[in-house]
């Protein structure tokens, strides 16, 4: 089995002291080593990182355009508990973020999204055992 030491996820984003603002409020810190105005490291937990990059910087890794209007990918957190789901939607959509999909509960897994101010979409969600044998 392959060991993946750390995960970095590299986003796209318009306006970085927004962004930064923004996850501020939800409760994430960022690395000042790996800070500039080009981009920054939000450190989601001791091993997973979200690089925001200034489209102009961000292209300077990638020439695939970046699309608009769409989304690729769902960004999903886990986390402790329903409680937390619902309080880091709610801060979210108070910050700037907008509403995407309504909440879901699924009995074993409960969750609800968001889209930051760049129209990514993140999906929080608490899990709580697994799902029911088919």
């Amino acid at each position: 089995m392959r060991v993946i030491k750390q995960t970095f996820l590299n986003l796209p984003v318009k306006n970085l002291d927004k962004s930064i603002q923004f996850f501020t409020k939800l409760g994430f810190t960022f690395n000042p080593d790996f800070t500039n105005e080009n981009a920054t490291s939000m450190i989601i937990n001791d091993h997973s990182f979200a690089m925001l990059l200034v489209e102009e910087y961000f292209m300077t890794f990638s020439k695939v355009p970046i699309p608009q209007g769409t989304r690729g990918f769902i960004y999903a957190l886990s986390v402790t508990s329903r409680a937390e789901v619902d309080e880091m939607v709610k801060i979210a959509l108070a910050s700037g973020g907008k509403p995407a999909n309504e909440v879901q509960d699924h009995g074993f897994m409960y969750g609800w999204s968001f889209l930051d101010p760049d129209d990514h979409l993140w999906e929080v969600f608490f899990m709580d055992g697994l799902p029911p044998k088919q």
